[in-house]
């Protein structure tokens, strides 16, 4: 699957950094980014579905 982060969208709480380090970072600007853009880990979902602006997007 292909994970998106709506840069303009997110708040930089840093949940989904939380919930799957191996795909998502909040960057130098505050804003989490996909360091895995494309990926199978299960916890990517997890983090789309807890990510409290919506800003994750991902695309089967």
């Amino acid at each position: 699957m292909k994970v998106f982060v709506d840069k303009d969208a997110c708040i930089g709480c840093g949940v989904c950094e939380n919930l799957c380090p191996d795909v998502f970072k909040v960057g130098d600007d505050g804003k989490a980014e996909a360091i895995a853009p494309q990926t199978d880990a299960p916890c990517a979902k997890d983090a789309a579905d807890s990510c409290p602006v919506q800003a994750i997007s991902i695309e089967e």
